[in-house]
């Protein structure tokens, strides 16, 4: 057996790790998930485009918002938002 995987996917890491820090660049993203930052770039186009995520533009850098009452994408978990994901894994989004 593999021992090497995880219940979340990278796309979840992508979101949980914006949620701790908005300001934080995708090569620190990247990095924490260690993925290729181009990848993480993909994933946040990705999640941008299905309406999870929005991205302001501040000086040189970005910051994020978790758009978090949009549904997760699977009929299994289709009543369960970010939101609520969130708020289990203590990642309090009122403080945002």
């Amino acid at each position: 057996m593999n021992g090497k995987w995880t219940f979340f996917t990278n796309h979840a890491h992508v979101l949980f790790c914006i949620s701790e820090d908005p300001d934080i660049t995708l090569r620190e993203v990247a990095m924490r998930v260690g993925i290729t930052e181009r990848a993480t770039q993909r994933i946040v186009a990705e999640l941008e485009h299905s309406g999870y995520l929005r991205h302001e533009r501040k000086g040189r850098r970005n910051h994020y918002e978790l758009v978090s009452d949009i549904p997760l994408r699977h009929e299994i978990e289709s009543h369960v938002t970010i939101g609520d994901i969130l708020q289990v894994l203590g990642k309090d989004m009122a403080k945002r």
